[in-house]
């Protein structure tokens, strides 16, 4: 429910505020005083577009301000869901600066103009004369006997139902592609992993054979010079360790002589430990190495298949080949078991589709289901509304499956005794489609639990006892729902519990439009000159205060 509204810098609007009753207020006023554009700045609260022409003063940003009550709502879900704090009262703001850059509050938080939209949803319904052109829309249409049949929950189970069905194709359509690709490849993938798998490629094999290759290709030499170190180690006259040993009996006699030269001796012996131990690992060596022409040559192959593989793959490293060899794998396990995959995913397809097509079914028939009942109450209302003769048919077609569900519905129209419905778009007139809209507008308050609905002439070619009976329906609209009516018409306009006037104020350089909400007085006065002009006579005051119970 709106509980006030302020409007600043917006068109001809400088600054306007208003605290719309609870129940059923009216709006009149002379043509191009503003109240169109009082919309217009509503439905930035609902999340339209802005525009920079709209500023009053293009040096001032523009505002518009809304406080509304929604703690009965049911809307803790959604202020959860955005991150936003939920308040019974809540603020929404708009702001377009001088620059053309427009922001978006939802109690005093910066929001996306789709979340303010998705709120806006939620809060108000706003009818215009230039919205009667929806109702000729399908998906409208769809959504008025979704709303009229309370088929909220079949709905939702289809949808749902859809989005799997359509999860699944999607998932069956990619393995599909896949398939195509790794059949196009399957044989070159096979050639290239038999290539790989036949080495039997071990972790850090490469730098193992880079090390042996080293030194089979080294291994004569290698033996050699081993044997002429060990030579000169060894030699039993002129070997370096038939020297050393005979130095260190000399410093071992140092010792003995002065306690001082101990340490010498131990020193000496560590290094010549260390000496011994060097000679008999050259000779471990020597024992160990052999010079094989023949293993060579098989290190070198290996080695030269290596190099081959990893050049041709780009790759420098062995285990980069063997991730090579897994993922080459694993292709050609997926091609060898697709066939089985795509028959898995078929299965859960039509599964998928038949689930879909069952919740399908159910909301269909639930839709169908209503469409007597709901042509029934809408012919009943039009008749009330002074179209004795209006004919309403539903239409129902089977399509293809899609978000919405099955049903392809149209609302079908007559105005007149023996004339066949059409579709919306092809009948009606203004005066006829205001009254249709307002009939379903009527039907729908309850079923689609909107706080406030907003009429902007909606009594437009209509008048005397249609006119009162359709303001006599907004009375009842507006015993549970808050009911904001634009008017141009007396007898609607003294209906309501408060009445506001909007005007134009050309007492300054610039016009400006204002709002006032009437006294008593004034709004007989207002009431006298709606029904008789600017100069209403006496009569015409009896009949304002007769209109309005005075």
């Amino acid at each position: 429910m709106l509980q006030s509204l302020s409007i600043s810098n917006y068109a001809l609007i400088q600054g306007l505020e208003m605290s719309p009753s609870p129940t059923l207020s009216m709006i009149t006023g002379e043509t191009g005083a503003g109240k169109s554009i009082m919309l217009g700045a509503v439905g930035l609260l609902l999340g339209n577009r802005a525009d920079t022409k709209a500023l009053s003063d293009p040096e001032k940003k523009c505002v518009v301000e809304g406080c509304f009550m929604i703690k009965n709502y049911g809307l803790e879900d959604f202020f959860r869901e955005e991150d936003l704090d939920f308040e019974p009262e809540c603020i929404i703001r708009r702001e377009i600066s001088p620059s053309g850059k427009s922001r978006a509050f939802i109690n005093d938080t910066p929001v996306r103009l789709e979340t303010l939209k998705e709120l806006g949803k939620s809060l108000m319904d706003i009818h215009s004369q230039h919205d009667s052109l929806m109702l000729a829309d399908g998906a409208y249409q769809l959504g008025l006997i979704d709303a009229y049949s309370a088929s909220r929950s079949e709905k939702e189970a289809y949808q749902q139902a859809y989005r799997r069905y359509n999860a699944t194709k999607k998932e069956l359509e990619k393995a599909f592609q896949e398939s195509q690709e790794l059949k196009k490849e399957a044989d070159f993938n096979k050639f290239q992993l038999e290539e790989l798998s036949s080495l039997q490629l071990r972790e850090a094999e490469q730098q193992e054979l880079e090390n042996e290759q080293e030194l089979l290709e080294n291994a004569e030499e290698i033996k050699t010079k081993i044997q002429e170190v060990l030579s000169q180690f060894q030699d039993e006259q002129f070997g370096a360790l038939r020297t050393l040993s005979l130095a260190s009996q000399g410093i071992q006699h140092l010792g003995r002589l002065a306690q001082k030269f101990s340490t010498y001796y131990e020193r000496f012996q560590s290094v010549l430990i260390e000496l011994k131990d060097i000679a008999d690992c050259l000779e471990d060596e020597d024992g160990g190495i052999e010079v094989d022409f023949e293993k060579l040559e098989s290190v070198r192959e290996r080695l030269s298949k290596i190099y081959h593989l990893q050049q041709k793959h780009g790759i420098d490293s062995v285990e980069g080949l063997m991730q090579l060899e897994r993922e080459l794998a694993n292709k050609v396990f997926q091609v060898e078991n697709l066939d089985e995959t795509i028959e898995k995913l078929e299965h859960k397809k039509a599964a998928a589709e038949k689930e879909m097509l069952s919740q399908g079914k159910a909301l269909s028939d639930k839709r169908k289901s209503a469409f007597q009942a709901f042509s029934e109450e809408l012919e009943s209302l039009l008749r009330h509304l002074g179209m004795e003769n209006a004919k309403i048919e539903m239409s129902h077609q089977a399509i293809t499956p899609n978000l919405q569900g099955l049903d392809q519905v149209d609302i079908l129209f007559s105005a007149n005794k023996g004339v066949n419905a059409q579709p919306l778009k092809q009948v009606a007139s203004g005066g006829e489609f205001s009254r249709l809209i307002f009939a379903i507008k009527y039907i729908m308050a309850d079923k689609m639990a909107l706080p406030t609905l907003i009429f902007d002439e909606i009594d437009t070619g209509v008048s005397g006892e249609i006119a009162l009976q359709m303001v006599r329906m907004m009375q009842d609209i507006a015993k549970k729902h808050q009911v904001i009516c634009i008017s141009h018409l007396a007898q609607v306009a003294a209906k309501g519990d408060q009445h506001y006037f909007v005007f134009k104020d050309n007492s300054s350089d610039k016009t400006i439009s204002k709002i006032k909400l009437l006294s008593s007085e004034e709004r007989i006065l207002e009431i006298a000159k709606m029904i008789a002009g600017a100069n209403p006579s006496a009569s015409a005051f009896e009949s304002a205060k007769e209109l309005l119970n005075y």
